[in-house]
């Protein structure tokens, strides 16, 4: 039975996934200081690690913004490139077992769109993800691993950099929104808060940003199921922020397991979905 392999190139980042025949790999992720270096890593790391050889590869199929940079069929297997919306789209549906739902791929930035089974809808997005987070914590804390600014964060409040509603309502509340959602996001940030407070204060701005453009694309298509994906979608310091924003805007939020892998576990389910894909050919 043939092996379909997905490749999601980024920058310095590759995902790896595949299925011999309806039956997943456990997908790889492998980091290079550039795509071709990223992608061939993944490549050798994730064929030797589940004795694939390379004739039993049926086709490969890449998208990401590295995919533009392959020129070549990847060791003569062949290879497709495939529109990123549709693998964001594809993966997230095969993830939750859902037919339809708005999906968030948290990446550096953020992307929306909608999956129906049958089309994949590009919504729109925001500039706010993992690329915010690490930026505003580099200039802010000193701080570009994730990992060490989640661990920090996990100490601090953000009602100490956060302007909430209850503050600006002197201890009350509205009648759409409880006393303690974020009515500006460090609006009340001062000299005594800690890089802790800080650090938790970042991830509740890039939470609730992402959470509210899922609302507004959640109502705009009249679908309550919003799937996160992405290398984002991981940050369990996330998560109650999310359920906050689940229980108050009637949003239900699935992050799945393998929700870091969506993207090429969706290119490698293109082809059988009937996506439009681009052969990409040896040259002469």
């Amino acid at each position: 039975m043939g092996i379909v392999i997905g490749i999601d190139i980024g920058g310095s980042t590759t995902k790896i996934a595949g299925f011999r025949g309806r039956d997943p790999f456990p997908p790889q992720m492998v980091t290079s200081s550039d795509p071709v270096s990223s992608l061939f890593g993944a490549f050798g790391k994730f064929t030797y690690d589940n004795k694939i050889p390379t004739s039993d590869i049926e086709r490969i199929v890449i998208t990401g913004v590295g995919a533009a940079a392959v020129e070549s069929p990847i060791f003569g297997a062949p290879t497709y490139r495939a529109a990123e919306f549709d693998c964001i789209g594809y993966g997230a549906l095969y993830l939750s077992s859902l037919e339809k739902a708005v999906i968030a791929s948290m990446g550096t930035g953020t992307a929306l769109v909608y999956a129906d089974g049958k089309k994949i809808e590009y919504l729109g997005g925001t500039g706010v993800g993992g690329g915010t987070l690490v930026g505003l914590s580099n200039y802010m804390l000193g701080m570009n691993h994730v990992g060490n600014i989640m661990h920090l964060a996990q100490t601090g409040s953000a009602e100490q950099v956060d302007l909430t509603i209850g503050d600006v309502m002197q201890g009350s509340s509205l009648p759409q929104l409880p006393a303690d959602f974020t009515a500006s996001n460090f609006g009340k940030i001062s000299e005594t808060a800690s890089q802790s407070d800080i650090a938790m204060g970042i991830f509740n701005l890039v939470a609730q940003v992402v959470g509210m453009f899922c609302v507004f694309a959640s109502r705009m298509v009249h679908d309550s199921n919003v799937v996160l994906t992405g290398n984002l979608s991981k940050a369990e310091i996330m998560h109650p922020i999310f359920d906050a924003m689940a229980k108050q805007f009637r949003v239900n939020f699935i992050i799945p397991e393998n929700s870091g892998y969506a993207t090429a576990l969706g290119a490698a389910l293109c082809f059988d979905k009937g996506a439009k894909l681009e052969q990409i050919l040896s040259h002469s």
